[in-house]
């Protein structure tokens, strides 16, 4: 019984007996063997793809020359693969034009079959020690490129951490954990220095209900993220101590990148008792705001609800609706939490604290 993984030869040639002698020959030496009487045959038999490509020059339909060219010119997985002519023509010429179509060999008919297989595998062991080659490189290649992002990333980091700890807004990146991997500045003075899949509260000062709602919108963005989906969760967290109500913003990164160093989950906290605004006129030019859109994008920003801008503005809620909708256009945004994500990217302003 042959064995399924020792080399497969394909023999291509109109003599019947030949073929069948030659056949015979590399099957008893242990190859896989699969015959073709002509080139268009052999043609269609390179879906096997073998390891050495045994051919007659003079065949019908196809002659060896043109199976040759159409091997290395149309099937580049081919392109290692040993192409040896059997051939009666032993003319200099005819030697020198299958080796500028890129025949490796040549053995002259009557086949002397010892030289046939001492051929065979040192074409074989020639191709082995090219490929382990090619693979030894390709492995440095690949440590190269590992150790090369790895330098990158760290200097990326670096530098991100740098611009964020200038942000006003409170600012962490999770892993698909939802261990920290980035906290910034204004997160730290928030006390947001444990992970918020802990089952306790992750900020300080917050009730237990909010710190649940914590955990749960955490929860749902990593799942996320591990689907290779968007999504986005706003927060208004009640505070104890009469202070302000925190906001937060939490969006699934979706990178499909399972990886424990990759950022999988970004939470944005933002505190109104500490946040730097944006003049409107600027939040107006950034976006083509008119005035009144950009006060109600700032109230918004700032955790205002509709009804309180409405009356802060001593308008109606149908006209604080109205602007709300020319807010979602000029920021391609369909949700209230989505709005308020861009605005906060768009006007994230320095921290005017160290």
């Amino acid at each position: 019984m042959l064995n399924e993984r020792a080399p497969l030869v394909l023999c291509a040639e109109d003599h019947e007996e030949l073929r069948r002698d030659l056949c015979d020959e590399l099957r008893e030496a242990g190859y896989r063997v699969v015959e073709a009487s002509d080139g268009e045959e052999a043609l269609a038999h390179l879906k096997a793809m073998p390891d050495v490509i045994l051919c007659d020059i003079t065949m019908p339909r196809l002659n060896g020359y043109s199976l040759l060219e159409q091997v290395r010119n149309g099937f580049p997985e081919l392109a290692d693969t040993p192409f040896i002519f059997l051939t009666a023509l032993s003319d200099r010429f005819d030697i020198i034009e299958g080796k500028r179509l890129g025949a490796d060999d040549y053995l002259v008919k009557p086949i002397d079959y010892d030289l046939l297989l001492a051929t065979l595998e040192a074409r074989l062991r020639q191709v082995s020690r090219m490929r382990d080659k090619s693979t030894r490189e390709l492995d440095h290649l690949r440590q190269g490129i590992h150790h090369l992002r790895s330098e990158i990333s760290e200097h990326a980091f670096a530098a991100a951490k740098s611009a964020l700890d200038l942000m006003a807004a409170g600012v962490v990146l999770l892993d698909n954990r939802g261990q920290p991997l980035l906290i910034n500045r204004a997160a730290l003075r928030l006390n947001l220095d444990k992970p918020p899949l802990n089952g306790v509260p992750s900020l300080e000062g917050i009730s237990d209900t909010s710190s649940q709602q914590l955990h749960q919108a955490v929860r749902r963005n990593l799942v996320a993220n591990r689907l290779s989906a968007e999504s986005t969760d706003c927060l208004r967290l009640s505070r104890l101590g009469g202070h302000s109500d925190l906001m937060l913003f939490i969006c699934s990164l979706a990178n499909g990148a399972p990886n424990a160093d990759s950022p999988a989950v970004a939470v944005m906290l933002i505190d109104p008792n500490q946040r730097v605004q944006l003049p409107e006129p600027l939040l107006a030019e950034l976006f083509g705001f008119t005035p009144t859109e950009a006060t109600i994008a700032t109230h918004l920003a700032e955790g205002q609800r509709k009804e309180d801008i409405a009356e802060l503005l001593g308008v109606s809620a149908t006209t604080v609706a109205f602007h709300l909708r020319n807010l979602f256009q000029k920021t391609d945004t369909r949700r209230q939490a989505e709005l308020i994500a861009v605005i906060l990217a768009g006007s994230m302003s320095l921290s005017i604290q160290s």
